[in-house]
Order: C-alpha cells, then sequence, then structure tokens
C-alpha cells in the first residue's frame, strides 16, 4: 500500500499540471511524514543539499553554460553550414543535414531540448523548402534532437552513473564511450525513415537545386566546390573539436567529467570572444543568467528526486517491488520487455533525471538478478526515456519544436510518429543485443 500511495499521489500530481519538483516532493513528505511524523521535514533540507553538492554533479551547470555559449557563440550555424556542403547536394540530403548537426551539436549540449532549440529555426524551414511536409520537418527536428541525451557528454549519463554506482561499479566515462552506437544507430534509423517517408516524392521537387542556405533557408545549386568545402570546414572547425578535446581528456586520463565540462566553457568563452568574435563583454551576463535558470531547473529537480530517491531505498519498496517483478516471471526476455514498457510509459510524463532517481534503485536489483549488465541497462534506459522527449503528453523537444514550427501539438504528434517507430526499433536491438552498448567501451578498457 505504501507503495501505491507514493507513486500514485505522485502520477496524479503530474497528471494535475503540478510542477515535477513539487510533486516529487509532496509525494515523498506524504510517505515520511507518515512514518516518522513532523521530525520528516528536518530530513528534507538535508537530504537534498547532500544530493546536490556533489563533485561529479557539477559537471552539469557548466556542460549546460557551454552549451549555452556555444549557442550563442554561433558555432551552431557553423555546424549546419559545414554539413550543408558536404551532403545537401546529394538525394535527401538536407535529412542528413539536419541529423549530422543533431549529432554534432548533441556532442556539445547533452541536452535534447537545446539540440532542438539550436538547430530547429534554421532546419525546420529547409527541410519544408526541400520537398518534406510540415509536420514531417518539425517530427524529424524533434526526434533528432532527443540523441542529445544518448551521445556524450551526456547530461543524463552523468545522473545515472551517479545513482548507479552506489549499487553497482560503474563510472560515467564508460557510459560516455557507451552512448556512441546506440547514438549513432538512432541517428541512421531516423534517416531510413526519412527515406522511406520520401520515396514516392519526386526527386527533383526534393533536390531543388539541394541545400539551405543557413541563414534565410534559400537554396543553393550544383555540387560545392573544393573552396566551398575548405571555407565551410575551415569556419567549423572550432566547433567540431569540442567533443573531441572533451572526450579525448576525459580517456586520455587528463581530465575528470568534471574538469572536462570546466575545460568547454572556457573553450567556448575563447571560440565566441576571440575567434568568431560574436561573443562580448555585455552578452556575457544574459548568457549567465539563461545558463543560470536552466541549472537551478536542473537542481531543483535532482535535490527533490534525490529526497524520493532516499525514501524508496530507506523504506524497503525497491526491495518489495523487485521481488514482486521476480515472482510474475523467471523470463529474463519477459523482464526486460516490461521494464522497457514501464519506462516508454514513464518517459512520456516525466523528465529523464527524475526519471532515474525514482526507477533505477527499483530496476537495477532486478537487472542485477538476471544478469543484465549495467552499462546496457544505463544505455536502455536513457534510450528509452530520450524517446520521452518526442511523445506527447509532456514531450519536451515537442513542444519547443511546436514553438519554432508554428504547428500544434497534435500536428506535430503525428509528424513523429515514423519516427517513434524507428526509435523502438533501434531500443528492442539495444535491450537484447548488450555488444551494442558494451563493445566500444570494453574495447577501449573503460
Amino acid at each position: 500500500m505504501t507503495e501505491l500511495l507514493l507513486f500514485g499521489t505522485f502520477f496524479i500530481l503530474v497528471l494535475l499540471n503540478v510542477p515535477i519538483a513539487f510533486a516529487i516532493g509532496v509525494s515523498g513528505l506524504i510517505i515520511l511524514y507518515m512514518d516518522r511524523g513532523f521530525d520528516a521535514l528536518e530530513l528534507i533540507p538535508s537530504n537534498m543539499y547532500a544530493s546536490i553538492s556533489s563533485f561529479t554533479l557539477l559537471a552539469i551547470p557548466f556542460f549546460v553554460l557551454a552549451g549555452v555559449i556555444m549557442e550563442h557563440a554561433g558555432i551552431s550555424r557553423r555546424l549546419i553550414d559545414f554539413a550543408n556542403v558536404c551532403v545537401s547536394h546529394r538525394k535527401n540530403g538536407i535529412a542528413i543535414v539536419t541529423i549530422m548537426t543533431a549529432l554534432f551539436f548533441a556532442a556539445i549540449s547533452g541536452s535534447g531540448p537545446a539540440t532542438v532549440a539550436a538547430i530547429g529555426g534554421i532546419l525546420i524551414p529547409a527541410l519544408v523548402k526541400n520537398g518534406y511536409p510540415k509536420r514531417t520537418a518539425a517530427g524529424l527536428v524533434a526526434s533528432s534532437g532527443s540523441i542529445g541525451i544518448v551521445i556524450p557528454p551526456s547530461i543524463a549519463f552523468i545522473v545515472f552513473a551517479v545513482i548507479a554506482s552506489e549499487m553497482v561499479p560503474i563510472t560515467i566515462s564508460r557510459m560516455f564511450i557507451a552512448g556512441i552506437i546506440p547514438g549513432l544507430l538512432l541517428g541512421l534509423a531516423f534517416l531510413v525513415t526519412c527515406f522511406i517517408l520520401m520515396r514516392k516524392k519526386d526527386a527533383a521537387k526534393q533536390e531543388v537545386a539541394a541545400g539551405a542556405d543557413s541563414e534565410n533557408g534559400d537554396v543553393r545549386a550544383g555540387k560545392p566546390s573544393f573552396k566551398e568545402v575548405i571555407k565551410a570546414s575551415y569556419s567549423a572547425i572550432w566547433g567540431l573539436l569540442i567533443p573531441v578535446i572533451i572526450l579525448g581528456g576525459i580517456y586520455g586520463g587528463i581530465f575528470t567529467p568534471t574538469e572536462a565540462a570546466v575545460v568547454a566553457v572556457f573553450y567556448a568563452l575563447f571560440v565566441g570572444l576571440f575567434i568568431y568574435k560574436e561573443l562580448n563583454l555585455k552578452s556575457l551576463p544574459k548568457i549567465f543568467i539563461d545558463a543560470g535558470i536552466q541549472t537551478a531547473v536542473i537542481m531543483i529537480i535532482v535535490g527533490a528526486a534525490s529526497f524520493l530517491s532516499y525514501i524508496i531505498t530507506t523504506q524497503g519498496m525497491a526491495r518489495t517491488i523487485s521481488e514482486a517483478v521476480l515472482g510474475m516471471t523467471d523470463s529474463k526476455v519477459l523482464i526486460l520487455l516490461m521494464v522497457v514498457v514501464i519506462l516508454l510509459i514513464v518517459g512520456a510524463f516525466i523528465d529523464a533525471i527524475s526519471a532515474f532517481y525514482l526507477f533505477v534503485p527499483i530496476f537495477m536489483p532486478i537487472m542485477m538478478e538476471i544478469n543484465v549488465d549495467p552499462t546496457t541497462f544505463g544505455v536502455v534506459m536513457t534510450v528509452s526515456l530520450a524517446i520521452g522527449l518526442f511523445t506527447p503528453p509532456v514531450g519536451l523537444n515537442l513542444y519547443v519544436a511546436s514553438g519554432i514550427s508554428g504547428l500544434s501539438l497534435k500536428q506535430l504528434t503525428a509528424g513523429t510518429v515514423p519516427f517513434l517507430i524507428a526509435s523502438i526499433a533501434v531500443l528492442i536491438l539495444l535491450t537484447f543485443i548488450p555488444a551494442l552498448s558494451n563493445w566500444l567501451p570494453d574495447v577501449l578498457n573503460m
């Protein structure tokens, strides 16, 4: 009954549009009050502070700040230009441009909504000009943005590793590497989906002189010259180096993930102020305020969710639920499918960070019992929750793409259905082929 009261209260509050942090906090407080009375109030501030004061979690505000700086520095526009020059002259080239840019920016921001916001205003009009229905164009951008929490550096993987490391030996570095192949698979699945959707379209209409200018969406004819390729590459090289510096530094043992986030901030400031010169001292206060607001939202959720995770653990709920699930069936396949379905449903209602704190303490013991590698589970859980970013009713990417495209949520949701099917197919592969997650980190001895 305690478990039903906790999760029942939580989901009722979520459905009533209560902010997620308050829904988490109130449902947890009710359970703790029933157990300890008013003494429960003393545990809240100490527990929340202990969770957000972790050195490892310092990576989150710095990666957020780095992403905001890079967006204002014009890096996303130059990445789009670079992808445009490389592949936009090919059939369905603008779809390749969209997915390539999403992958590049995902490796910078670590956030799904941030990726959609950075590339959507340029690429949705460009896709429409190249013959894609508007809802398909917006759907592609919204779903491609979900790769942001799978490709490293990923805020989601940071949170997962912090929580899971209390139960199993796992590091942020290993999770970062494990996300590379799944992220690329998602991008490939979205590209194949675009080819299928557009196969009956008139090829000439799609290739209206091949690509879109990143400033105004005007199309450009013909295959780019060598000079254009060199110019676009030179302009984008500073942005392309960011993931190399971050990941190379981490895996080369030069700095930790948290220190890598700080390096990313200073690198982004250097590029914006002295290379591209699109930043100045007057623009910095607005950048810091934007990053501060985003960080505050994330950290409030982390604090509240860790409080609920503490209750789930200390009240023995994780053990009770684990025993109940294992008592239903001993089939590894059925248990995995059950967990994936639950995560897909959960991801449609709450954000990834909250879901990690709520469900990792519950599902990790089950995964250990049926011998599922924690790295595989971390990737499967993250991809499941990434799909939730473009699944109604609470998919954040949908709201960002809706605001950019002017489409209603209903119209946009229809445009994401083919990409939803493709991403679920990838999720099934990741669930039942552990090597897709483990091979690369094992090869690199992470």
